[in-house]
């Protein structure tokens, strides 16, 4: 529920102060004083207690609007948004002006093409067999010397200037969940497939060879020097569709985890003793937590990739 930025008294409040008037016989200057209102303001609420009206803000709104959008040029709004025509294009049919077509749909909650349609399903998928589908991406996290705002809050003094950005490279098995991490400077083409080409080392370590990688579009994973090494090793790469972040969903997920766990969990002195924490704490992750898309632990025969 929305209030007032003003606003004195909560809607309990509001209905504290009506009851002590109306059944405890309190006077009108002794709730305003205990409430810290003004007496006015008490007569406002008692004049809603009493017509039975809820405690809560009325809208501000008008109740007329001589200048709104006709009802029946909404309708035509809406027809042909429901033909997925733009906005722009809705505006030149009409030869109205496209800010004004952009309110109606705003207001109409068609100012998403994905609105018009019944919303997608969950489609929820998992491999049987580790590395069968490795996922892959990058968190950018900045560098500090001192802890900054995360724990002492906005101020002066508080922030580290210059100090960079940290690339926190990801590799997630989509059957078992083991994860493979590095803190590297940057997110270049060659940083990019050095981590990857350790990363499938890590996992053939373990007895898994890596048949298929997923990414989501950025510049590193477009690359041609990526392409030119994954066709290399015979593995196949998968790019999710732009602005589809959840078809990636397993490393997105896995990173607000490491996020929360590591990253944000304590007060590091400096980003440098944040990076030596890793290592302990995918240790952790994957020796100690659970794995599986319901947080069961697989079966041993979804540890081999054959």
């Amino acid at each position: 529920m929305l209030l007032h930025g003003n606003a004195r008294l909560s809607p309990f409040q509001r209905q504290l102060v009506c009851e002590r008037v109306r059944l405890e016989n309190w006077t009108i200057d002794e709730a305003a004083e205990a409430a810290g209102c003004s007496d006015r303001t008490v007569y406002r609420w008692l004049k809603r207690y009493d017509a039975g009206e809820p405690m809560r803000d009325r809208s501000s709104a008008p109740k007329h609007r001589p200048t709104r959008t006709p009802a029946s040029v909404e309708r035509e709004i809406e027809r042909l948004r429901r033909l997925r025509w733009t906005s722009t294009r809705i505006a030149a049919a009409l030869k109205m002006a496209v800010s004004t077509v952009c309110a109606v749909l705003m207001r109409l909650g068609l100012n998403r093409l994905w609105n018009l349609g019944p919303p997608e399903p969950p489609n929820r998928y998992c491999r049987r067999h580790a590395g069968e589908l490795v996922h892959l991406d990058i968190k950018k996290l900045g560098r500090f010397r001192r802890p900054g705002h995360r724990i002492h809050g906005r101020g002066p003094g508080r922030r580290t200037f210059r100090a960079g950005w940290e690339a926190v490279h990801v590799c997630v098995d989509d059957a078992t969940r083991l994860a493979y991490v590095e803190v590297l400077p940057d997110e270049k083409a060659t940083t990019t497939i050095g981590f990857v080409e350790r990363a499938m080392q890590w996992f053939a370590d373990r007895g898994v060879r890596v048949r298929q990688v997923m990414s989501d579009n950025g510049a590193a994973y477009k690359s041609a020097p990526f392409a030119t090494w994954c066709a290399q090793h015979t593995i196949e790469h998968i790019r999710t569709r732009p602005y589809r972040p959840r078809t990636n969903g397993k490393a997105e997920r896995f990173i607000q985890t490491m996020l929360r766990e590591w990253a944000y969990s304590v007060s590091y002195p400096s980003s440098d003793h944040r990076t030596r924490a890793l290592g302990a704490w995918i240790d952790y992750y994957n020796h100690q937590r659970p794995h599986g898309a319901l947080g069961h632990k697989p079966p041993a025969s979804r540890l081999h990739g054959d």
